[in-house]
């Protein structure tokens, strides 16, 4: 029944075209036994393969790519009505979807997964020759896992075993949204996606977004994963068995060990000095390294509670480092290595015996219980030790900054012990795995013991290149945050280049915090600061007290700085020491900023003139510009700068026609400014239409891009724009430089036909972006900014 159904389905399908052709009739056919012509269809001439494409399922159209590239075919167009037909929304971004296949793909697998698309409702979707998830599963390149992590719990499971080799090579980004708490059971999934995905797979970002009362466990389980550590003796075993992966690379370290033994022995016997006894203590350590090393990493044991330990090795009572904890010191698990030779081929904790601490009930502690691990790493530095270093509640911004090298969190105010498990695994007793690049959390509050955590974390995070912060409610705990960073600075091997830290309310100024942050962390590229508001208890500038503002900033590698000030005043005067060590600087960005005198831009721009030769590109947003004219001319003539951006700066609120004028004149003679971006700016039909002037025949202008979302702008003065333009471009002999014209949110909905003549006659000449946007909103954007 359901293949007679699934065969009606084309036919249906073939039904609507009338005429039928034989040709048609003959590709219907076909594309009802692909499962046994597919090798011959492949075959086909372009003209036949043309006509049989569209009819196929997504799983035999997923296969015919090669075929229909080689007959100078393109799929592009049936998998875009694909995502129309199936996924019935636009995509964001749609205009820059270069591969429309990978797209559908890669959100068809995440709804299956996920249990949004039904794939019976639609004759394309299923064969009971392939599985939606396996076939689909390696264009998978970015997966969300939401709410209880039923994804995660579908991937891990046995059967999708395939699926999940195949996202390891494939998955580059894995973000989680919404997460609710979960069961132990949920975790150890979590735990085994994790470290197939990330420790032996390709995920390079992490991203956690929108979490507003997270499981701390849950949180710091994928934290320390995506930070390459986890037990080596822990849950990883698949099913039952070691993972399959670290069982192999400890085979070859059993190998490589026994081989060192061997020869240590000989050497040993050919020395001959030490005696019988001498000569058999290392041959016996040797012995005891090799069966623990070779054996499985997590083997089936008499009591389930003691997975991870061996028969040999006796659970035993531990002493506990460590401040108090809510939990008795009993009912920790406690592992730590037996003393050994180091090896430098050796990992941190491959083969170490364990000592478990027996709990009060008399049998080991449970070896799967994140709860114990995840903690850990908020004790200790960087080198796996406990952190003991505790500081007063009033410590300053200075004593976090000039921290002891190589502690990643000294106990500031922010992130002042408040207790928590002690008697918990050592770093130490953790495997380190491969880790990613990029964390991101968004909107996901960090306590202090959190941020205990991640600072541990960050000091030997080597990989770690992107580092996201928003809206964490970090105030004050940002100083734990930036120890660990610190020491991670100093590591030889740190790829640590973008930070960029958002959130409600600022602890301390912006600058202040700017130069804290570029004084632990020169080797920066990319700094971005962002605040809403100043915190209320904030007051005046701290004078008396020594700060990072009185401290010299070392020469940084800083290229891109942005600064979004809490409505703070520009002091020119604070940040001149930043600019002056960022030699390297080429895109500076300032953003809601208040000017508190009228020659603070002036002297900005001296200032920017001496310090940054290097600046390419220079953005003001939401600064009230409207009585600095003569800073916003010298800005446009600057030779230097190749993007300047006026957003939201009130430019013509006060303005001549004179202002307009001497702005299109001083841009016709620069030819060095490529992009002009003045959204925001309530320019209308009539400055618009002037701007045009700019690409005039007299004009040396190089401008390539220009912005006016946001102004006003109507149909008939974007229709007088453009026509204006193009006598230009005809007096010209039809070169322009301009390629690009941005128009989101202007009133374009008001007449539509002349809209999209004007839209039309654009796009002849430039690259048009804009948008649907509903004019009505415009009163009340109006109002906001009055």
């Amino acid at each position: 029944m359901a293949a007679q159904r699934g065969r009606a389905v084309p036919e249906a399908a073939m039904a609507a075209e009338r005429p039928r052709s034989l040709l048609a009739l003959s590709a219907a056919a076909v594309s009802r036994s692909m499962a046994a012509l597919e090798r011959d269809v492949w075959a086909l001439p372009g003209h036949l393969l043309r006509g049989l494409l569209p009819l196929l399922t997504i799983f035999h159209l997923e296969r015919a790519e090669d075929a229909a590239r080689r007959a100078g075919l393109s799929t592009q167009p049936i998998w875009r009505k694909l995502w129309d037909d199936v996924m019935k929304t636009r995509p964001p971004n749609s205009e820059s979807i270069t591969c429309w296949r990978k797209k559908f793909l890669e959100t068809f697998f995440s709804n299956v997964l996920h249990g949004v698309l039904d794939v019976s409702s639609d004759w394309r979707l299923h064969d009971r020759h392939f599985s939606p998830l396996l076939h689909s599963s390696p264009h998978v390149s970015q997966l969300t896992l939401c709410n209880m992590l039923q994804g995660a719990v579908e991937l891990a499971a046995e059967h999708n075993h395939k699926v999940l080799e195949n996202l390891a090579a494939s998955l580059r980004v894995l973000k989680f949204q919404h997460l609710l708490s979960c069961d132990q059971s949920v975790r150890r999934s979590l735990a085994l996606l994790l470290h197939r995905l990330i420790h032996h797979g390709s995920v390079s970002q992490v991203s956690m977004c929108s979490w507003p009362v997270p499981d701390t466990v849950l949180l710091v389980l994928i934290l320390t994963m995506s930070a390459g550590f986890w037990r080596s003796g822990n849950a990883l075993a698949y099913h039952g068995s070691p993972c399959g992966l670290c069982r192999e690379e400890d085979r070859a370290q059993s190998q490589e060990s026994a081989q060192e033994g061997a020869q240590r022995g000989c050497n040993a016997e050919q020395e001959g000095s030490g005696g019988e006894k001498q000569k058999k203590s290392p041959k016996e350590a040797d012995a005891r390294m090799t069966s623990v090393l070779s054996g499985p990493r997590s083997p089936p044991l008499q009591s389930p509670a003691c997975e991870e330990t061996s028969s040999e090795v006796p659970c035993g009572h531990t002493s506990i480092q460590g401040g108090s904890s809510p939990r008795s010191s009993s009912e920790q698990l406690s592992c730590h290595p037996i003393p050994r030779k180091t090896r430098r081929w050796q990992k941190p904790a491959v083969g170490r015996k364990r000592r478990c601490l027996r709990r009060s009930r008399g049998h080991c502690a449970d070896p799967e219980d994140l709860y114990d691990f995840v903690f850990t790493v908020a004790r200790e530095d960087n080198s796996g030790l406990l952190d003991k270093t505790r500081t007063t509640e009033g410590e300053t911004t200075e004593n976090w900054t000039s921290s002891i090298p190589g502690s990643p969190c000294t106990g500031h105010a922010g992130c002042k012990k408040r207790g928590g498990p002690a008697g918990i695994l050592s770093l130490k007793a953790a495997h380190r795995f491969r880790s990613v690049s990029t964390l991101e959390l968004f909107s996901i509050p960090l306590t202090g013991e959190t941020c205990r955590t991640l600072s541990n974390l960050l000091s030997s995070w080597v990989s770690l290149e992107n580092l996201v912060l928003s809206y964490n409610g970090l105030n004050a705990n940002i100083s734990c945050i930036l120890s660990g960073l610190r020491a991670l600075s100093r590591h030889p091997e740190c790829r640590f280049r973008v930070l960029r830290v958002s959130d409600m309310f600022s602890h301390m100024p912006c600058m202040e915090l700017v130069r804290c942050i570029l004084s632990a962390l020169p080797q920066l590229h990319t700094l971005s600061v962002s605040f809403d508001l100043k915190n209320q208890l904030e007051g005046s500038r701290p004078g008396a007290s020594p700060s990072c503002s009185e401290a010299e900033i070392p020469e940084s590698c800083l290229e891109v700085l942005e600064i979004r000030f809490p409505r703070e005043p520009l002091h020119t005067a604070f940040l001149r020491p930043v600019l002056k060590a960022s030699k390297s600087l080429q895109q500076l960005s300032l953003d809601s900023a208040t000017l508190p005198c009228p020659q603070e831009l002036g002297l900005l721009l001296e200032v920017l003139k001496e310090c940054t030769s290097n600046l390419k590109k220079l953005s003001f947003h939401d600064v009230n510009l409207a009585e600095h004219q003569k800073e916003v001319l010298l800005l446009l003539q600057d030779p230097g700068l190749q993007e300047i951006t006026f957003s939201f700066c009130r430019l013509f609120e006060s303005s001549t026609a004179e202002f307009l004028s001497e702005i299109i004149n001083t841009v016709k003679r620069n030819s060095s400014l490529k992009s002009l971006k003045l959204p925001g700016n309530r320019l209308g039909n009539h400055r618009l239409v002037a701007l045009a002037d700019i690409f005039s025949e007299d004009s040396s202008s190089s401008l390539c891009q220009l912005d006016v979302s946001s102004n006003c702008i109507k149909p008939d003065g974007l229709l007088e724009f453009t026509k204006k333009l193009e006598g230009h471009i005809q007096q010209r002999g039809g070169q322009l430089p301009f390629t690009h014209l941005r128009l989101f949110q202007n009133w374009l909905d008001q007449d539509a036909e002349t809209a999209q003549e004007a839209l039309r006659r654009l796009k002849a000449v430039c690259s048009v972006v804009n948008d649907a946007w509903d004019s009505s909103h415009a009163f009340a954007d109006y109002i906001s900014v009055m």
